[in-house]
């Protein structure tokens, strides 16, 4: 076999006592990653993703079909999986080589690397269940980066990271493939999987609805979700898809310019306010609630969240409104799919709602002054220009 990962009908379910009775979470998922190669995972909540890497580590055995890998797995399907907390990060490191198969003289020649990569060089002889969230992960994927695995399965832990972390992971994982290791990278940050990933899966309700290259992938996976939303006018968010706590939920949401012109629509550098409907089962003062908004190659474009301006917000018990603001909305025209997140202090908030609707942002100059040109470019500049005779 050429190929150094295949799966083949991999289904995983819960039996019922008739066959109707049955969910199964995968089912007829079949692709192969060809050696050296990284591939894309994409799909929105519940679709299979993380269960599929489950089937891959032998973590979850398949209820029928078969998983084939070719070499040795390193896996981070969550932060600090196969960590030992008494142990220390010293500790953990040989520990996880010596669960991958390796000589300690292997771990040994990589050890400096791990800890300069993880930044825990002060730490390594602290036990990990004192180490913060962000210095777990940051072990936890060096590990799993440096120990040579021929195959790498990377879960979506990296958005516990900050950005200069997740840079240094996705040119970590860059190196890996370079290296003629192969990836398999889950991700819901679909710029991320284009950049890393030449190839992608789209997995919708446990079955396999689009492969190909990542760029086709995410383009055909962003236009089956459009749920474009005019000005003023209310989109109901209680069946939508989420992630999160529970602490907190968005039932419903609109926007607003508060111009006449366009109708309403957004456009550049105008004002743009978000109405958000929260539903609270208890009262409490919340440090992070934002919009975010992302282009049509899921790149987050703007992050207005109020905890950037060190501003809270404060929730009664039931329903809540809140109006988020943004002075001027530095953005071209095009379509732009708006994401919601509420805050709690865990990985994935109260409430996380990835595509909430899609705005439209509208071109407001008059008709042949320009308008309806291609617009190259995400944010519009403000620009003067002048000749002046040659001085030499």
């Amino acid at each position: 076999m050429s190929g150094a990962l295949r799966a083949a009908g991999a289904l995983v379910g819960r039996r019922g006592a008739e066959q109707d009775d049955a969910f199964w979470a995968l089912r007829d998922v079949s692709f192969e990653v060809p050696h050296g190669q990284a591939l894309g995972l994409i799909g929105g909540n519940g679709a299979g993703k993380s269960t599929l890497l489950k089937i891959l580590t032998r973590i979850t055995a398949p209820t029928t079909g078969r998983a084939t890998i070719h070499g040795r797995i390193g896996s981070l399907l969550e932060v600090g999986t196969g960590f030992h907390p008494d142990l220390t990060g010293r500790e953990n490191v040989y520990l996880n080589g010596a669960i991958l198969g390796m000589r300690r003289a292997e771990v040994e020649r990589k050890f400096d690397e791990i800890v300069a990569f993880a930044e825990v060089e002060r730490f390594i002889d602290t036990p990990v269940k004192r180490y913060s969230s962000g210095m777990y992960l940051r072990l936890a994927f060096a590990v799993a980066a440096h120990l040579e695995p021929e195959v790498l399965l990377v879960d979506e832990v990296l958005a516990v990271g900050d950005a200069a972390f997740q840079a240094k992971c996705l040119g970590k994982m860059g190196d890996v493939t370079a290296e003629g290791r192969t990836v398999v990278f889950v991700s819901h940050n679909l710029d991320a999987i284009q950049r890393l990933c030449p190839r992608s899966v789209l997995l919708e309700s446990g079955r396999v609805a689009d492969v190909g290259r990542s760029d086709d992938v995410v383009r055909g996976y962003l236009t089956r979700h459009k749920n474009r939303l005019a000005p003023a006018e209310w989109v109901d968010l209680t069946n939508h898809r989420r992630r999160g706590t529970g602490g907190g939920r968005f039932v419903a949401a609109m926007f607003s310019t508060g111009l006449d012109i366009l109708g309403g629509h957004a456009h550049p550098l105008a004002p743009l306010e978000f109405v958000l409907e929260i539903e609270s089962p208890t009262a409490r003062t919340v440090n992070s609630l934002a919009v975010v908004i992302r282009d049509a190659a899921g790149a987050n474009l703007v992050n207005a969240d109020i905890a950037e301006e060190e501003q809270t917000v404060r929730l009664e018990a039931g329903r809540n409104v809140v109006r988020l603001r943004i002075k001027a909305l530095y953005l071209n025209p095009g379509e732009y799919v708006v994401e919601l997140w509420l805050g709690d202090g865990s990985l994935h908030g109260a409430d996380w709602v990835e595509s909430a609707f899609q705005l439209l942002v509208l071109d407001p100059r008059p008709a042949g002054t320009g308008a309806g040109l291609q617009v190259i470019g995400l944010v519009p500049c403000a620009l003067t220009v002048s000749v002046e005779p040659a001085s030499r």
